[in-house]
């Protein structure tokens, strides 16, 4: 069964990854949801690397890595700017600070949180 392989959780992470960017793409999609994704995405990346780990540590970790990436644009120098103004930079370290993306992280990993544990208590 795939529900604890490496295989399951990256085929969600890539599902939630193409979620995120086409949420950025539509007009009207509020960006918060992009948000909430990208938190999701980041908990199923730390599934596959912590597939052996319980939920609760791959939670922490992946609330860790969110809140250090938002944190880290309060971090302004010239050479991290240049990395944030490519695409792919700006799709993994974000422009700005905001103190609402901390909770849109929280419930995005909260939700796939959920979404694991109710994969795993199926089998």
């Amino acid at each position: 069964m795939l529900k604890n392989n490496q295989l399951y959780y990256f085929t969600l992470t890539i599902i939630v990854m193409i979620m995120g960017v086409i949420s950025r793409k539509i007009d009207g999609v509020p960006t918060f949801i992009g948000d909430g994704l990208y938190a999701c995405m980041i908990y199923f990346g730390m599934r596959i690397l912590f597939v052996n780990s319980n939920t609760k540590k791959a939670a922490i970790l992946a609330l860790l890595f969110c809140f250090v990436i938002e944190l880290q644009q309060l971090y302004r120098a010239d050479w991290i700017l240049a990395i944030r103004n490519t695409t792919l930079g700006h799709y993994v370290l974000g422009q700005g600070f905001l103190w609402s993306d901390l909770c849109f992280y929280t419930f995005g990993i909260a939700i796939a949180f959920a979404i694991d544990l109710r994969s795993l208590n199926r089998n």
